[in-house]
């Protein structure tokens, strides 16, 4: 039910073994007037000493809402011992998540979250497994959005409607998630949601070298869609800094492109990005730029950095 306060409790009453009592009010029902007081959005968020000043944070102004925009735990950091070397690799540590859960559990026991995954989410596992800890530790409405994956979906939070875009999945004009997204787009009603959101990883539009255009492949296949449809913020993670653009389509300034928030900072073992791409020599050259988990290269033809655009 719409706008309810729920009370539950987590355990086996048999043992008996019982969490605390928790509640959780669940978002208003949707319409042109009825919204979310407040909406916490974090990317990159981690398990460090910047992560509690974040969680601090959104614990002292009490969200209705918490939109994680990918890169959770980090588990994928660590060996199977433990032990740290800060590369990607094949091992992961899952107790990681755990540690994660638990630190996190004042937070998300009273405040619905909605994730969609980050490339440190993937941790590919024996039989080719991945994002399995990432599926296992949260609950996505894919099927109640029509989609046929947990990689992306949508939901509406009173008068918004948000689609959740899977980075590290197809994204081709012929795949599954493009064609869910249409069908999606295409059914919203801007009478009853108004404000029509997008959050996935990697951003399409940065002024930092730090993964310098890696998602052009994803921006060449969905941004004319969402343009189409009016999409009017994205949110995004990954590169470990903040940034907001102007109204941008295609590199260009346009008023019915989205506005791009870029909130990579939430507290991440990594280090913070300073370097920009506009700075004299600094434009990345297109053969530095594929992240490893990026399907394609899509990025050619680099000038003098973003201004050229003037986004």
């Amino acid at each position: 039910m719409p706008n309810t306060l729920y009370q539950y409790q987590c355990g086996d009453p048999s043992i008996p073994a019982m969490s605390n009592v928790s509640y959780f009010q669940t978002m208003p029902v949707s319409g042109p007037e009825s919204y979310p007081s407040r909406i916490a959005v974090v990317g990159d968020l981690g398990l460090t000493y910047n992560t509690t000043s974040t969680v601090d944070h959104l614990l002292i102004n009490h969200p209705n809402l918490l939109l994680l925009v990918g890169d959770v735990s980090y588990a994928n950091l660590y060996f199977t011992n433990g032990t740290v070397d800060g590369c990607f690799h094949e091992q992961t540590y899952q107790p990681r998540w755990d540690y994660w859960g638990r630190y996190i559990q004042p937070l998300v026991s009273k405040v619905p979250v909605m994730v969609v995954e980050g490339d440190h989410e993937i941790e590919k596992q024996a039989a080719n497994q991945m994002f399995a800890a990432y599926n296992s530790r949260f609950a996505f409405p894919s099927e109640e959005s029509g989609s046929s994956s947990w990689l992306f979906y949508s939901f509406n939070a009173g008068g918004i409607h948000f689609v959740m875009l899977g980075a590290y999945t197809s994204y081709d004009k012929s795949g599954d998630q493009y064609n869910w997204l249409e069908l999606d787009l295409a059914n919203v009603d801007r009478n009853v949601t108004p404000w029509l959101v997008a959050a996935w990883h990697p951003p399409w539009y940065s002024t930092y070298t730090a993964h310098y255009r890696e998602a052009e492949c994803m921006r060449i296949e969905l941004e004319d869609i969402l343009y189409k449809y009016g999409i009017d913020i994205v949110f995004n993670g990954h590169v470990n800094a903040y940034e907001r653009s102007n109204r941008v389509y295609n590199y260009t300034l346009d008023p019915c492109g989205p506005v791009n928030i870029t909130v990579g900072d939430g507290g991440n073992s990594e280090m913070m990005e300073i370097a920009q791409a506009d700075d004299p020599g600094n434009c990345p050259q297109p053969y530095t730029i594929p992240g490893e988990n990026m399907v394609v290269l899509c990025a050619f033809n680099f000038t003098s950095g973003p201004a050229a655009g003037k986004f």
